[in-house]
């Protein structure tokens, strides 16, 4: 879901379905009558004027698709959720702090349809592309969901067993684990900070590594006013702020896996944290390989990609630890 709205994104197909119909929009259009209609209704929005003017019909089914398909998806997950959901509850298969665990990932599935739709909006008026504060947030929230369900996904296939380990070992993997979910939160502001990079097309810009066009601090981080909109409005401090991330991580990781090293871990743990590495080792990869081809589709959606098992890792490590 999170690849195919990324792809929705790069393919600039958010905007194609200027209506949100829940029920009716689950229905593709079949006829030719269909296809003009939705083609006509695009044709009404700044985005049709300004980038896509002239637009031919096989043209505009190219981007539809992919926004179809995205909506789509969002519909089939909730329906997956919610039937089995409602299924085990009448059977009294789930525990009431289970069941409102469930109710609660499923109450932020809904809120999440609704943030697409109010970031679909922000791009029908006055605005040629979605709005990158919009957009941000719906990613955060599909982030914050995933979390949700693996959290408890592996609360479940593997339950907590009461321990009474070594008190210095028990102090060591206290502070391993304030560790690793520092780091979770980093990987997630990264994410965040690659919502706005992706909401303002910063990728297509600075597109040398490691230095930003020969500098280590360009010169034009701060050219906004207020102060502030620089970190989300502009170009060179957006991303700049995705690098710096980036190189937090690539210095903190390796010393989390040290310190892991050194700490009677188990056999899971440990291997935890040996993917945490790999998978920042991949995701810097991607990222520099989609940086310097000027956001390539193919390889801005594995970064995409990149940041989810990044991100799925460091889940991992934490339920280890926990």
């Amino acid at each position: 879901m999170v690849i195919v709205g990324g792809v929705t994104r790069l393919t600039g197909s958010g905007l194609s379905i200027v209506e949100w119909q829940p029920i009716i929009g689950t229905i593709p259009p079949f006829t030719q009558e269909d296809w003009e209609i939705l083609l006509d209704k695009y044709r009404q929005i700044p985005q049709y004027e300004e980038v896509n003017k002239g637009m031919t019909l096989d043209e505009f089914k190219g981007i539809f698709w992919w926004e179809y398909f995205h909506r789509l998806l969002g519909r089939l997950i909730g329906l997956v959720y919610f039937i089995p959901f409602v299924y085990f509850v009448a059977r009294k298969r789930v525990d009431r702090k289970l069941g409102l665990k469930l109710l609660g990932i499923f109450i932020l599935g809904g809120l999440q349809g609704f943030m697409g739709w109010y970031m679909v909006m922000s791009g029908l008026a006055d605005n040629i592309y979605v709005s990158q504060y919009r957009l941000t947030a719906h990613l955060g929230l599909a982030f914050i969901i995933y979390a949700a369900m693996f959290w408890v996904a592996t609360g479940l296939l593997a339950p907590k067993q009461a321990q009474t380990p070594d008190t210095a070992v028990a102090a060591s993997i206290l502070g391993l684990r304030r560790f690793s979910f520092t780091l979770t939160g980093l990987i997630f502001v990264m994410v965040l900070s690659g919502g706005l990079v992706a909401g303002i097309h910063a990728g297509k810009a600075y597109n040398t590594f490691p230095l930003m066009d020969g500098h280590l601090i360009p010169p034009a981080m701060f050219v906004l006013e207020p102060w502030y909109r620089n970190f989300f409005d502009n170009i060179t401090t957006v991303q700049f702020d995705h690098r710096l991330i980036a190189w937090l991580l690539i210095f903190l990781v390796p010393i989390f896996w040290f310190k892991a090293r050194k700490v009677s871990l188990s056999g899971t743990a440990r291997f935890a944290s040996h993917l945490l590495v790999i998978a920042l080792m991949i995701q810097v990869g991607l990222g520099i390989t989609t940086l310097l081809l000027s956001v390539p589709l193919t390889f801005a959606a594995a970064h995409q990609a990149g940041a989810m098992l990044l991100f799925t890792a460091a889940l991992w490590v934490n339920r280890k630890l926990s």
